[in-house]
């Protein structure tokens, strides 16, 4: 497993931070935050670049680049707390339609035609074990019933792609976004906004019915589109971060205080080895997550599980450490630094935080508690 960048992927990277510089300044998602614009020229950026089809396969009319570029394209909006629909349409919807072997409205999300989400989430929790959203047939339909929470985009997006229970199992349907009934955002980040999604009685068609429940490849396909929206999420989490860490440099060697950047100060500097060491760790965690999903290699929920747990507590000490460092300054509305850090702490909490995978990644590794232990 090759973790260097290839020239066309290097490519890839720097073009996508040419690109974001201009159309995504820290003006743009000051507005947003505002309620005063939208990401909606983002978008037709995007779409005219092409880069909602780097992600789909050339036979449904993408580019088939694979995960490791969506990941490249997802590292550098994160890093300039991009808006839109990108994130979840790529890396959730799309992803999850592939995960079940269909190709449904794949050549539209190529085309920048729609946008999509994935509604797998219930009560704040990710694993399939959880999920109480009930899918019952109704002849050549279903009929699906429950509350999903934490979608993103939920409120916006045209299609969604659902994991619902039904008598044999879990099943996967794409329902139209018109068709159900989406909360008023309360979000840390509006750029990233997770909204509740209630389906009530929503008829889904037989075209529509991704893989019925009780299929033999709902599991894995399951386990994979849940895989991908996290490592994807890990990403972009760790990309804001990065840029975290960069206006606190910078900031450190600006500031003065007795004569001297508060940055030569010793233990300024430790604190901020502490967050470049962890900026590292978490990007190489992550990146390593992206090769197993584009490699489909079996350590995937393990490099996943470690890649968000690193984010994660990348996050926590970031956002810590970042708006200390800028001391009152940090704190004002004034300056940008608060569009980072909410975006940080909202991409730690979805799809799982750091201990929700630190458990995740123990019974894998089978460290779960002794079952001797409060045995007499």
């Amino acid at each position: 497993m090759d973790l260097e960048f290839t020239d066309d992927q290097l490519g890839l990277r720097d073009a996508a931070r040419s690109v974001l510089a201009d159309a995504c300044p820290p003006s743009l998602v000051r507005s947003i935050f505002d309620g005063e614009a939208s990401g909606d020229e983002l978008w037709i950026t995007l779409r005219s670049l092409d880069w909602p089809a780097l992600g789909v396969a050339a036979e449904h009319g993408g580019l088939g680049a694979g995960f490791v570029e969506v990941g490249i394209v997802v590292e550098e909006l994160g890093r300039v707390v991009a808006p839109g629909p990108f994130l979840a349409t790529v890396t959730q919807f799309a992803a999850a339609v592939a995960a079940c072997g269909s190709s449904f409205r794949l050549a539209d999300v190529a085309l920048g035609q729609v946008t999509g989400t994935l509604a797998l989430a219930e009560r704040g929790r990710w694993e399939p074990a959880a999920i109480a959203c009930t899918a019952e047939a109704d002849g050549a339909r279903w009929r699906l019933r429950g509350t999903k929470s934490h979608v993103v985009d939920g409120a916006t997006a045209e299609e969604l792609v659902v994991v619902a229970r039904g008598s044999a199992g879990l099943g996967v349907f794409a329902v139209p976004g018109a068709s159900v009934s989406a909360s008023s955002p309360v979000v840390v980040d509006p750029t990233l906004p997770a909204v509740a999604v209630e389906l009530d009685d929503v008829l889904v068609e037989g075209e529509r019915v991704l893989l019925e429940p009780g299929d033999p490849a709902v599991d894995a396909a399951v386990a994979r589109m849940l895989d991908e929206a996290t490592a994807a999420l890990a990403l972009s989490t760790v990309a804001t971060c990065r840029a975290i860490f960069e206006v606190t440099l910078q900031y450190a060697k600006d500031r003065h205080q007795f004569g001297k950047p508060i940055g030569s100060f010793q233990a300024i500097k430790h604190r901020l080895a502490d967050c470049y060491l962890a900026v590292e760790r978490a990007t190489a965690l992550a990146y390593f997550a992206a090769l197993t999903v584009a490699d489909d290699d079996p350590r995937r929920p393990l490099a996943v599980a470690m890649a968000k747990s690193a984010a994660g507590e990348c996050a926590s000490l970031l956002t810590r450490d970042g708006l200390q460092l800028h001391g009152g300054i940090g704190f004002t509305w004034e300056h940008d630094l608060h569009l980072l850090l909410k975006r940080a702490v909202a991409g730690e909490l979805l799809f799982g935080s750091a201990t929700v995978h630190r458990v995740r990644l123990a019974e894998q590794l089978g460290l779960g508690p002794d079952p001797r232990e409060g045995v007499a």
